[in-house]
């Protein structure tokens, strides 16, 4: 008996379907009265229902599966559809392409989060607030620079950066403020005193022996 490869046989339109699905609209396609057709065709639709029911959560299921339908056919289908026959040009038409995200500047190690912080910072209105927002904002520049260059920094560096992020709008350079130090934005969070004192409690004890009962 000679073997069957996968590679051989019919290429899949939807694999999820499996082979079965596939052969029954070949065998749907191939009927010449209409009306058997249109049966066998309402069939099959419901059984693709019930082999993807996670589709019934999906607004609309039964006109996805009778769009599948037709794309399994390879649109050589013909029955008479409750809904729309999908369009082999919309189907086929190429995505247009996503634009490649663009770093805010040259500081790549500040990320782009940054430049969207200092923007809605530029859209808010003069106050306690914004100044919070600003400072909370060179900080978070601060730990963001430190993780980068493990060295210390300079808050005056971190201004800078700032006014030019913000186009000259966000100065910091001529107040008193003092960012925080860099050993507390680097500071690793402490474990959980719990574990802790179960990791020490447990340490240092062996493992009890089971006992071994003999049965006469």
């Amino acid at each position: 008996m000679d073997l069957e490869y996968n590679s051989e046989r019919e290429h899949l339109i939807i694999p999820e379907y499996g082979r079965h699905i596939q052969k029954l609209l070949n065998h749907c396609i191939a009927i010449e009265d209409d009306v058997e057709r249109n049966k066998m065709a309402n069939a099959i639709v419901d059984v693709m229902g019930n082999l993807q029911p996670h589709l019934r959560d999906v607004p609309d299921f039964q006109h996805k599966l009778w769009d599948q339908l037709f794309i399994i056919s390879d649109y050589r289908l013909e029955v008479d559809s409750p809904y729309p026959k999908p369009s082999i040009e919309v189907l086929k038409a190429k995505p247009e392409p996503l634009p490649y995200p663009k770093t805010a500047s040259k500081y790549r190690f500040y990320g782009n989060n940054i430049q969207i912080m200092i923007d809605t910072a530029l859209s808010w209105e003069d106050g306690e607030m914004k100044e919070a927002l600003v400072f909370s904002i060179a900080n978070h520049m601060k730990k963001c620079y430190l993780n980068w260059n493990k060295d210390t920094v300079e808050d005056a560096i971190i201004f800078k950066h700032l006014v030019e992020l913000s186009g000259g709008k966000l100065d910091l350079t001529s107040g008193k403020e003092v960012l925080s130090d860099s050993k507390n934005l680097l500071r690793k969070k402490p474990q959980n005193k719990s574990n802790q004192k179960g990791a020490q409690k447990h340490q240092g004890k062996r493992p009890m022996k089971k006992k071994y009962n003999p049965k006469y």
